[in-house]
């Protein structure tokens, strides 16, 4: 979106990455707020920003990286399937329990701990999320013309 050129380098892991990032070895690391707390915390790492769409309530201050590259958004989700011929009502029974611990405040303040944000929805919502992720990271990996190894 930015044009700016960078080279992915694959760790295994996050402490192996954050071992260079805080030796100079990299510049800048993609990586998951809790990963890195305790170095930001104490002033050995600087959070540019956020990418998720809406500021992190774990770095309220830091910005996210669509307020300055509009229409930026990358972020990691989890979810709970299904095999696609399971009964209908197994579906709704499940979504309904799952939507229900996911309301629980202690369940709330535990993901909300771990950097997380609750997104309770339906099946349907899922599967547009899902189809909405697959046609955006599509694009990316077409203009960017990546090619499997």
């Amino acid at each position: 979106m930015t044009g700016v050129d960078m080279v992915h380098v694959p760790y295994r892991g996050p402490e192996p990455a954050l071992a260079d990032l805080l030796a100079g070895k990299a510049q800048v690391r993609f990586g998951i707020p809790l990963e890195s707390m305790e170095y930001i915390k104490t002033g050995k790492l600087s959070v540019l920003a956020v990418t998720t769409a809406a500021r992190s309530e774990m770095l309220p201050n830091i910005p996210t990286v669509g307020e300055f590259v509009p229409g930026y958004e990358a972020s990691a989700f989890f979810g709970i399937g299904a095999p696609k011929n399971a009964p209908t009502e197994t579906i709704q029974i499940l979504n309904k329990v799952i939507n229900q611990v996911l309301a629980d405040p202690k369940m709330k303040a535990r993901i909300a701990d771990m950097g997380d944000t609750v997104l309770p929805g339906s099946p349907a919502d899922f599967g547009r999320l899902i189809t909405d992720e697959t046609e955006k990271w599509g694009k990316v990996i077409r203009a960017a013309n990546v090619k499997a190894d």
